[in-house]
Protein backbone atom coordinates (compact mmCIF):
# COMPACT_ATOMS: atom_id res chain seq x y z
CA UNK A 1 0.00 0.00 0.00
CA UNK A 2 1.37 3.36 -1.01
CA UNK A 3 2.16 5.72 2.00
CA UNK A 4 -0.57 8.52 1.61
CA UNK A 5 -0.45 11.82 3.07
CA UNK A 6 -4.33 12.21 3.70
CA UNK A 7 -3.61 8.93 6.59
CA UNK A 8 -0.63 10.54 7.45
CA UNK A 9 -2.58 13.88 8.24
CA UNK A 10 -5.75 12.22 9.73
CA UNK A 11 -3.19 9.86 12.26
CA UNK A 12 -1.10 12.90 13.31
CA UNK A 13 -4.46 14.75 13.91
CA UNK A 14 -5.65 11.60 15.82
CA UNK A 15 -2.26 11.59 18.05
CA UNK A 16 -2.00 15.67 17.94
CA UNK A 17 -5.75 15.34 20.04
CA UNK A 18 -4.49 12.50 22.16
CA UNK A 19 -1.39 14.41 23.46
CA UNK A 20 -3.18 17.67 24.10
CA UNK A 21 -5.11 17.21 27.17
CA UNK A 22 -5.80 18.74 30.58
CA UNK A 23 -1.98 19.49 31.14
CA UNK A 24 -1.37 20.66 28.23
CA UNK A 25 -3.53 23.40 28.68
CA UNK A 26 -3.04 24.83 31.98
CA UNK A 27 0.49 24.71 32.30
CA UNK A 28 2.05 26.38 29.00
CA UNK A 29 0.48 29.66 30.63
CA UNK A 30 1.32 29.34 33.80
CA UNK A 31 4.99 28.68 33.02
CA UNK A 32 4.67 32.15 30.94
CA UNK A 33 3.14 34.06 34.50
CA UNK A 34 6.21 32.89 36.21
CA UNK A 35 8.79 32.94 33.78
CA UNK A 36 7.80 36.79 32.51
CA UNK A 37 10.79 38.08 30.76
CA UNK A 38 12.33 34.78 31.02
CA UNK A 39 9.70 32.49 29.04
CA UNK A 40 11.96 31.67 25.73
CA UNK A 41 14.55 30.17 27.83
CA UNK A 42 11.70 28.23 29.97
CA UNK A 43 9.96 27.49 26.90
CA UNK A 44 12.84 25.77 25.33
CA UNK A 45 13.36 23.52 28.07
CA UNK A 46 9.54 22.98 28.64
CA UNK A 47 9.12 21.74 24.51
CA UNK A 48 12.16 19.61 25.46
CA UNK A 49 10.20 17.45 27.78
CA UNK A 50 6.69 18.06 26.43
CA UNK A 51 7.27 17.82 22.51
CA UNK A 52 10.56 16.39 21.51
CA UNK A 53 11.01 13.16 23.69
CA UNK A 54 7.24 12.44 23.39
CA UNK A 55 7.32 12.41 19.84
CA UNK A 56 10.77 10.67 20.18
CA UNK A 57 8.46 8.27 22.80
CA UNK A 58 5.75 7.10 20.37
CA UNK A 59 8.43 6.71 17.51
CA UNK A 60 10.84 3.92 19.86
CA UNK A 61 7.59 2.30 21.17
CA UNK A 62 6.23 1.95 17.89
CA UNK A 63 10.54 -0.03 16.72
CA UNK A 64 9.99 -2.34 19.80
CA UNK A 65 6.19 -3.09 18.89
CA UNK A 66 5.01 -2.51 23.02
CA UNK A 67 5.46 -0.64 26.28
CA UNK A 68 6.58 -3.44 28.32
CA UNK A 69 9.03 -4.83 25.78
CA UNK A 70 11.17 -1.52 26.30
CA UNK A 71 11.23 -2.25 29.86
CA UNK A 72 12.41 -5.64 29.03
CA UNK A 73 15.90 -4.58 28.00
CA UNK A 74 16.34 -3.58 31.65
CA UNK A 75 14.74 -7.04 32.85
CA UNK A 76 11.27 -8.79 32.50
CA UNK A 77 10.42 -8.27 35.89
CA UNK A 78 11.42 -4.43 35.61
CA UNK A 79 9.50 -4.52 32.34
CA UNK A 80 6.36 -5.46 33.50
CA UNK A 81 6.54 -3.35 36.79
CA UNK A 82 7.72 -0.33 34.63
CA UNK A 83 4.60 -0.61 32.12
CA UNK A 84 1.92 -1.27 35.22
CA UNK A 85 3.09 1.90 36.73
CA UNK A 86 3.13 4.01 33.58
CA UNK A 87 -0.45 2.80 32.96
CA UNK A 88 -1.58 3.79 36.46
CA UNK A 89 -0.01 6.79 36.43
CA UNK A 90 -1.28 8.46 33.29
CA UNK A 91 -4.49 6.16 33.67
CA UNK A 92 -6.87 5.85 37.01
CA UNK A 93 -4.40 7.37 39.20
CA UNK A 94 -3.25 10.54 38.15
CA UNK A 95 -3.87 11.01 34.22
CA UNK A 96 -7.52 10.47 33.61
CA UNK A 97 -8.81 12.09 36.87
CA UNK A 98 -7.04 15.44 35.93
CA UNK A 99 -8.31 15.07 32.23
CA UNK A 100 -12.08 15.05 34.13
CA UNK A 101 -11.32 17.76 36.42
CA UNK A 102 -10.31 20.53 34.23
CA UNK A 103 -12.68 20.96 32.14
CA UNK A 104 -15.16 21.21 35.15
CA UNK A 105 -12.60 24.25 36.83
CA UNK A 106 -13.24 26.26 33.91
CA UNK A 107 -15.78 25.55 32.19
CA UNK A 108 -18.34 24.38 34.85
CA UNK A 109 -17.50 25.95 38.23
CA UNK A 110 -17.46 29.71 36.79
CA UNK A 111 -21.40 29.71 35.78
CA UNK A 112 -22.63 27.75 38.77
CA UNK A 113 -25.03 29.93 40.55
CA UNK A 114 -24.72 30.90 44.35
CA UNK A 115 -24.39 29.06 47.09
CA UNK A 116 -24.22 25.97 44.90
CA UNK A 117 -22.59 22.96 46.15
CA UNK A 118 -19.36 22.76 44.23
CA UNK A 119 -18.99 18.77 45.61
CA UNK A 120 -22.28 18.04 44.44
CA UNK A 121 -22.36 19.76 41.31
CA UNK A 122 -18.51 17.76 41.02
CA UNK A 123 -20.00 14.67 41.10
CA UNK A 124 -22.78 15.05 38.38
CA UNK A 125 -20.39 16.54 36.00
CA UNK A 126 -17.99 13.54 36.76
CA UNK A 127 -20.44 11.01 36.31
CA UNK A 128 -21.83 12.31 32.72
CA UNK A 129 -18.16 13.10 31.96
CA UNK A 130 -17.07 9.43 32.49
CA UNK A 131 -20.50 7.83 31.17
CA UNK A 132 -19.33 9.65 27.58
CA UNK A 133 -16.04 8.13 28.30
CA UNK A 134 -17.39 4.90 28.77
CA UNK A 135 -19.34 4.51 25.36
CA UNK A 136 -16.29 6.08 23.44
CA UNK A 137 -14.40 3.10 25.08
CA UNK A 138 -16.53 0.58 24.23
CA UNK A 139 -16.20 1.52 20.86
CA UNK A 140 -12.74 1.81 20.31
CA UNK A 141 -12.61 0.95 16.31
CA UNK A 142 -14.52 4.41 16.03
CA UNK A 143 -11.93 6.22 18.01
CA UNK A 144 -9.15 7.23 15.66
CA UNK A 145 -12.48 8.50 12.56
CA UNK A 146 -14.21 10.43 15.53
CA UNK A 147 -11.26 12.32 16.87
CA UNK A 148 -9.10 12.44 13.29
CA UNK A 149 -12.22 14.27 11.48
CA UNK A 150 -14.00 15.96 13.83
CA UNK A 151 -12.07 16.48 17.51
CA UNK A 152 -8.86 17.66 16.66
CA UNK A 153 -9.87 20.19 13.48
CA UNK A 154 -12.32 21.52 15.51
CA UNK A 155 -10.26 22.19 18.77
CA UNK A 156 -7.17 23.77 16.48
CA UNK A 157 -9.76 26.08 14.71
CA UNK A 158 -11.09 27.24 18.39
CA UNK A 159 -7.48 27.63 19.35
CA UNK A 160 -6.88 29.90 16.52
CA UNK A 161 -9.51 31.76 16.94
CA UNK A 162 -8.35 32.77 20.54
CA UNK A 163 -5.07 33.45 19.39
CA UNK A 164 -5.65 35.70 16.64
CA UNK A 165 -8.26 37.35 18.81
CA UNK A 166 -5.73 37.70 21.62
CA UNK A 167 -3.35 39.30 19.05
CA UNK A 168 -6.08 41.68 18.27
CA UNK A 169 -7.12 42.79 21.39
CA UNK A 170 -4.69 42.16 24.30
CA UNK A 171 -1.91 44.84 25.83
CA UNK A 172 1.39 43.61 26.72
CA UNK A 173 2.51 43.66 30.23
CA UNK A 174 5.62 41.63 30.82
CA UNK A 175 7.01 40.99 34.24
CA UNK A 176 10.65 39.79 35.80
CA UNK A 177 10.30 35.85 36.49
CA UNK A 178 9.46 34.98 39.35
CA UNK A 179 11.09 31.91 41.80
CA UNK A 180 13.22 29.45 39.92
CA UNK A 181 12.57 30.87 36.42
CA UNK A 182 15.37 33.53 37.51
CA UNK A 183 17.68 31.39 38.32
CA UNK A 184 17.52 28.50 35.39
CA UNK A 185 14.48 28.61 33.50
CA UNK A 186 15.86 26.54 31.51
CA UNK A 187 16.13 23.54 33.50
CA UNK A 188 12.87 24.87 35.40
CA UNK A 189 11.18 24.64 32.22
CA UNK A 190 12.22 21.21 31.29
CA UNK A 191 11.20 19.74 34.84
CA UNK A 192 7.62 21.78 34.42
CA UNK A 193 7.38 19.51 31.03
CA UNK A 194 6.82 16.62 33.37
CA UNK A 195 3.44 17.40 34.54
CA UNK A 196 1.95 17.61 30.85
CA UNK A 197 2.90 13.37 31.56
CA UNK A 198 3.54 13.32 27.35
CA UNK A 199 6.18 11.53 27.70
CA UNK A 200 4.97 8.63 29.82
CA UNK A 201 1.77 8.60 27.53
CA UNK A 202 3.59 8.60 24.42
CA UNK A 203 4.52 4.75 24.91
CA UNK A 204 0.61 3.67 25.12
CA UNK A 205 -0.47 6.35 22.45
CA UNK A 206 2.05 5.03 20.34
CA UNK A 207 0.86 1.19 20.19
CA UNK A 208 -2.87 3.03 19.72
CA UNK A 209 -0.41 4.61 16.47
CA UNK A 210 0.57 1.69 15.01
CA UNK A 211 -2.47 -0.44 15.22
CA UNK A 212 -4.62 2.29 13.86
CA UNK A 213 -1.95 2.76 11.05
CA UNK A 214 -1.66 -1.46 10.72
CA UNK A 215 -5.81 -1.17 10.26
CA UNK A 216 -5.00 1.47 7.67
CA UNK A 217 -3.40 -1.35 5.28
CA UNK A 218 0.07 -0.79 5.91
CA UNK A 219 1.28 -4.47 7.29
CA UNK A 220 5.07 -3.52 6.41
CA UNK A 221 7.54 -2.66 9.16
CA UNK A 222 9.43 -0.19 7.43
CA UNK A 223 6.21 1.78 5.86
CA UNK A 224 4.56 1.66 9.53
CA UNK A 225 7.66 3.09 10.97
CA UNK A 226 7.49 5.61 8.93
CA UNK A 227 3.95 6.62 8.79
CA UNK A 228 4.09 6.25 12.91
CA UNK A 229 7.44 8.87 12.69
CA UNK A 230 5.63 11.14 10.15
CA UNK A 231 3.10 11.44 12.16
CA UNK A 232 4.55 11.80 15.39
CA UNK A 233 6.73 14.84 14.08
CA UNK A 234 2.96 16.54 12.06
CA UNK A 235 1.86 16.08 15.64
CA UNK A 236 4.91 17.98 17.46
CA UNK A 237 4.76 21.01 14.89
CA UNK A 238 1.32 20.99 16.39
CA UNK A 239 1.47 21.01 19.98
CA UNK A 240 5.08 23.48 19.23
CA UNK A 241 2.71 25.97 17.75
CA UNK A 242 -0.29 25.88 20.04
CA UNK A 243 2.43 25.65 23.45
CA UNK A 244 3.83 28.70 22.35
CA UNK A 245 0.83 30.14 21.89
CA UNK A 246 -0.16 29.72 25.51
CA UNK A 247 2.86 30.73 27.16
CA UNK A 248 2.85 33.64 25.19
CA UNK A 249 -0.43 34.54 26.77
CA UNK A 250 0.79 33.65 30.24
CA UNK A 251 3.73 36.40 29.66
CA UNK A 252 2.11 39.10 28.27
CA UNK A 253 -0.22 39.09 31.83
CA UNK A 254 2.82 38.39 33.75
CA UNK A 255 3.09 41.88 35.20
CA UNK A 256 -0.86 41.88 36.59
CA UNK A 257 -1.41 38.12 38.67
CA UNK A 258 1.47 36.69 41.25
CA UNK A 259 2.27 33.40 41.39
CA UNK A 260 -0.30 32.51 43.85
CA UNK A 261 -3.24 31.93 41.17
CA UNK A 262 -4.32 28.75 40.26
CA UNK A 263 -3.48 27.46 36.94
CA UNK A 264 -7.11 26.58 35.83
CA UNK A 265 -7.76 30.19 37.00
CA UNK A 266 -5.21 32.24 35.25
CA UNK A 267 -6.38 30.71 31.99
CA UNK A 268 -9.88 31.40 32.36
CA UNK A 269 -9.41 35.20 33.28
CA UNK A 270 -6.50 35.67 30.45
CA UNK A 271 -9.77 34.78 28.09
CA UNK A 272 -12.70 36.37 30.39
CA UNK A 273 -10.35 40.00 30.19
CA UNK A 274 -9.94 39.37 26.11
CA UNK A 275 -13.32 38.25 25.29
CA UNK A 276 -16.15 38.31 27.78
CA UNK A 277 -18.41 35.61 28.84
CA UNK A 278 -19.05 34.66 25.26
CA UNK A 279 -15.01 33.90 24.97
CA UNK A 280 -15.32 31.55 28.57
CA UNK A 281 -18.04 29.65 26.88
CA UNK A 282 -15.80 29.45 23.64
CA UNK A 283 -13.37 28.03 25.64
CA UNK A 284 -15.12 26.17 27.64
CA UNK A 285 -15.63 23.65 24.33
CA UNK A 286 -12.25 24.01 23.94
CA UNK A 287 -11.25 22.40 26.98
CA UNK A 288 -13.98 19.68 26.56
CA UNK A 289 -12.66 19.06 23.07
CA UNK A 290 -9.21 18.51 24.38
CA UNK A 291 -9.66 16.68 27.41
CA UNK A 292 -12.25 13.87 26.84
CA UNK A 293 -9.81 12.05 23.71
CA UNK A 294 -7.22 12.19 26.19
CA UNK A 295 -9.43 10.67 28.97
CA UNK A 296 -10.95 8.07 26.21
CA UNK A 297 -7.75 7.11 24.84
CA UNK A 298 -6.09 6.58 28.51
CA UNK A 299 -8.84 4.56 29.52
CA UNK A 300 -8.68 2.32 26.68
CA UNK A 301 -5.18 1.72 26.57
CA UNK A 302 -4.69 0.89 29.71
CA UNK A 303 -8.01 -1.63 29.71
CA UNK A 304 -6.54 -3.22 27.11
CA UNK A 305 -3.21 -3.61 29.22
CA UNK A 306 -4.91 -4.90 31.96
CA UNK A 307 -7.13 -7.45 30.26
CA UNK A 308 -4.71 -8.81 28.10
CA UNK A 309 -1.98 -9.26 31.37
CA UNK A 310 -5.00 -10.99 32.96
CA UNK A 311 -4.66 -12.95 30.07
CA UNK A 312 -8.26 -12.30 29.37
CA UNK A 313 -9.46 -13.68 32.40
CA UNK A 314 -11.35 -10.02 33.35
CA UNK A 315 -13.01 -9.00 30.22
CA UNK A 316 -11.42 -5.22 28.17
CA UNK A 317 -14.81 -4.21 29.02
CA UNK A 318 -14.72 -4.72 33.14
CA UNK A 319 -11.45 -2.60 32.82
CA UNK A 320 -12.73 0.26 31.11
CA UNK A 321 -15.95 -0.08 33.66
CA UNK A 322 -13.56 0.03 36.64
CA UNK A 323 -11.22 2.44 35.50
CA UNK A 324 -14.04 5.11 34.74
CA UNK A 325 -16.03 4.40 37.92
CA UNK A 326 -12.29 5.08 39.86
CA UNK A 327 -11.26 8.02 37.88
CA UNK A 328 -14.34 9.70 38.73
CA UNK A 329 -14.20 9.47 42.41
CA UNK A 330 -10.53 10.73 42.00
CA UNK A 331 -11.65 13.57 40.01
CA UNK A 332 -13.76 14.83 42.83
CA UNK A 333 -10.97 15.68 44.67
CA UNK A 334 -9.94 18.45 42.41
CA UNK A 335 -7.77 20.21 40.31
CA UNK A 336 -5.10 21.49 42.74
CA UNK A 337 -4.85 17.94 45.13
CA UNK A 338 -4.31 16.02 41.92
CA UNK A 339 -1.46 17.78 40.93
CA UNK A 340 0.03 17.69 44.36
CA UNK A 341 0.07 14.35 44.02
CA UNK A 342 1.16 13.53 40.62
CA UNK A 343 4.31 15.71 41.45
CA UNK A 344 5.94 13.54 43.07
CA UNK A 345 4.91 10.30 41.03
CA UNK A 346 5.89 11.96 37.89
CA UNK A 347 9.54 13.01 39.65
CA UNK A 348 9.83 9.56 40.36
CA UNK A 349 8.89 8.21 36.98
CA UNK A 350 9.99 10.53 34.55
CA UNK A 351 13.88 9.98 34.70
CA UNK A 352 14.44 6.06 33.96
CA UNK A 353 11.61 6.64 31.32
CA UNK A 354 13.49 9.31 30.00
CA UNK A 355 16.37 7.41 30.17
CA UNK A 356 14.96 4.04 28.72
CA UNK A 357 13.88 6.56 25.30
CA UNK A 358 17.12 8.14 24.89
CA UNK A 359 19.18 4.87 25.33
CA UNK A 360 16.72 3.59 22.89
CA UNK A 361 17.49 5.75 20.37
CA UNK A 362 20.65 6.11 20.60
CA UNK A 363 22.56 3.40 20.98
CA UNK A 364 19.18 1.05 20.43
CA UNK A 365 21.95 -2.67 19.81
CA UNK A 366 23.66 -1.72 23.63
CA UNK A 367 23.46 -4.50 25.76
CA UNK A 368 20.37 -5.10 28.22
CA UNK A 369 23.58 -4.49 30.93
CA UNK A 370 23.51 -1.07 29.97
CA UNK A 371 19.75 -0.12 29.94
CA UNK A 372 19.60 -1.66 33.43
CA UNK A 373 22.27 0.40 34.87
CA UNK A 374 21.41 3.37 33.63
CA UNK A 375 17.71 2.80 34.49
CA UNK A 376 18.20 1.91 37.59
CA UNK A 377 20.73 4.82 38.51
CA UNK A 378 17.67 7.09 37.35
CA UNK A 379 15.20 5.67 39.23
CA UNK A 380 17.31 5.12 42.46
CA UNK A 381 18.05 8.69 42.25
CA UNK A 382 15.16 10.31 41.74
CA UNK A 383 13.66 8.10 44.17
CA UNK A 384 16.14 9.80 46.86
CA UNK A 385 15.76 13.20 45.74
CA UNK A 386 11.67 13.06 45.94
CA UNK A 387 11.85 11.72 49.48
CA UNK A 388 14.18 14.92 50.53
CA UNK A 389 11.77 17.13 48.59
CA UNK A 390 8.53 15.83 50.22
CA UNK A 391 10.47 15.80 53.78
CA UNK A 392 12.55 12.34 54.53
CA UNK A 393 16.28 14.73 55.10
CA UNK A 394 18.97 13.19 53.33
CA UNK A 395 21.80 15.32 53.60
CA UNK A 396 23.71 13.96 50.64
CA UNK A 397 21.09 14.17 48.05
CA UNK A 398 21.76 18.28 48.01
CA UNK A 399 25.39 17.68 47.64
CA UNK A 400 24.84 15.50 43.58
CA UNK A 401 25.75 17.37 40.84
CA UNK A 402 22.78 19.44 38.99
CA UNK A 403 20.57 18.98 41.88
CA UNK A 404 19.67 22.17 41.75
CA UNK A 405 18.84 22.30 38.24
CA UNK A 406 16.23 18.91 38.97
CA UNK A 407 18.63 17.00 36.94
CA UNK A 408 20.75 15.09 39.99
CA UNK A 409 19.56 12.12 38.25
CA UNK A 410 21.13 12.41 34.67
CA UNK A 411 25.33 11.90 36.06
CA UNK A 412 24.24 8.52 38.42
CA UNK A 413 22.48 6.77 35.69
CA UNK A 414 25.27 7.82 33.27
CA UNK A 415 27.85 6.30 35.88
CA UNK A 416 25.51 3.17 36.42
CA UNK A 417 25.44 2.51 32.48
CA UNK A 418 29.00 3.05 31.95
CA UNK A 419 29.68 0.39 34.96
CA UNK A 420 27.32 -2.00 33.35
CA UNK A 421 29.00 -1.70 30.38
CA UNK A 422 32.44 -2.25 31.94
CA UNK A 423 31.08 -5.33 33.88
CA UNK A 424 29.82 -6.90 30.35
CA UNK A 425 33.03 -6.04 28.43
CA UNK A 426 35.00 -7.86 31.87
CA UNK A 427 32.57 -10.85 32.11
CA UNK A 428 32.83 -11.62 28.33
CA UNK A 429 37.09 -11.22 28.19
CA UNK A 430 36.78 -13.76 31.34
CA UNK A 431 34.34 -15.97 29.72
CA UNK A 432 36.99 -15.94 26.50
CA UNK A 433 40.16 -16.93 28.95
CA UNK A 434 38.06 -19.94 30.45
CA UNK A 435 36.47 -20.76 27.14
CA UNK A 436 40.58 -21.36 26.08
CA UNK A 437 41.14 -24.74 27.56
CA UNK A 438 37.98 -26.23 26.78
CA UNK A 439 38.21 -25.46 23.10
CA UNK A 440 42.16 -27.32 23.20
CA UNK A 441 40.55 -30.23 24.63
Amino acid sequence: MKLSKKNMLLVSFMLFSLFFGAGNLIFPPFLGQNAGAQTIPALLGFLLTAVVLPVLGVVVVARFDGLDRLGQQVSPRFGLIFAVLIYLSIGPGLGIPRAASVPFEMAVAPYLPDGASVSVWMAVYSFVFFFAALWLCLTPSKLVSRIGHVLTPALLLLLGFLFVNFLLRGSVHVAAPQQDYAAAPFFKGFSDGYQTMDALAALPFGIIVLQSVTAKGYDSGRKQFRVVGGSAVLAGILLLAVYMGLAYLGATVSAQYTNDIGRAQLIMVIIEALMGKVGMVLFGVVVGLACVPTAVALTSSAAAYFSELCRGKVSYKVFVIAICVFSAVVSNLGLDRIVAVAAPVLDIVYPPTLVLICVSLIIPKVHDFVSRGAALGALLTSVLCTLHTCGVKLPLVEALPLYDLGLSWLIPAAVFGLAASLLRSHARKAEKVFSKPNEEL
